[in-house]
């Protein structure tokens, strides 16, 4: 049976509204390609995973129900039911779980936009990435829904403590993949995966990598030039203080 019941648009887009604006400044977000994520029917947004909140980010990005998997334990008590009002809904990890995908199934049938992370689990160093399943392509060959491959990154190490950390989150989302125009052959979902989908997530990826590192390095670059300029003021004033009337 398709875990549709409870799903609340009101309160997504209340939780939304409160969310959005502090993501965006507190994480001084960079969204890449946006326009790439189709604005009416069937779409899934497939990125790569290194957060629990990777879902939350990218729901920021578009204006539509981001709908989503989580796993199966995190839908418990309250934090569970309000999970599951905003839209997502629980899956069974290393098992086939057919309620889940019944559930992304009726979503699609629906006209729904549906985030699938295709490696499956958080890969949790900065700029790894892990090996993608061919859930997501088979879902998208199934439904005719269109794949848009996207790469997040930044969301590795959010908080330090209970607190989440200033740092930079950025986003990137190519250009859908018309996968209900491709052959549904036995094949099908695994090569979609391994020579289309998962080649463009990783380009998007180390784009994103390398802008972080050119941004790290002209910051490196800007502080070391601060440091040295601080000394030859703090020179500067001991040497005028040794002699008052030297300019």
């Amino acid at each position: 049976m398709a875990r549709e019941k409870g799903v609340s648009r009101p309160l997504y887009a209340l939780v939304k509204g409160i969310v959005a604006p502090f993501l965006r400044v507190w994480f001084r977000m960079s969204i890449s390609g946006a326009q790439n994520i189709p604005a009416e029917g069937a779409a899934i947004v497939a990125p790569n995973h290194k957060s629990f909140f990777d879902s939350f980010f990218i729901a920021v990005a578009t204006t539509r129900h981001l709908r989503f998997m989580g796993k199966n334990e995190l839908f418990t008590g309250f934090w569970g039911k309000t999970l599951v009002r905003l839209g997502a809904f629980p899956v069974r990890r290393g098992a086939s779980d057919q309620d889940a995908l019944e559930t992304a199934r009726v979503i699609l049938d629906q006209g729904g936009l549906l985030a699938l992370f295709p490696e499956g689990t958080r890969v949790r160093e900065p700029e790894d990435l892990g090996t993608p399943k061919k859930g997501a392509s088979r879902l998208a060959l199934e439904s005719g829904a269109p794949l848009v491959p996207t790469a997040i990154a930044g969301t590795e190490s959010l908080f330090a403590g209970p607190f989440p950390k200033p740092r930079k989150v950025s986003l990137s989302f190519a250009e859908p993949i018309p996968a209900g125009e491709l052959d549904a052959g036995p094949e099908a979902a695994g090569e979609l995966t391994e020579n289309v989908l998962w080649p463009e997530v990783e380009s998007q990826f180390q784009g994103l990598v390398t802008k972080r590192r050119v941004a790290a390095a002209g910051l490196a670059a800007a502080a070391g030039l601060g440091g040295y300029a601080l000394k030859r003021r703090q020179a500067a004033q001991k040497r005028r203080a040794r002699n008052p009337f030297k300019r």
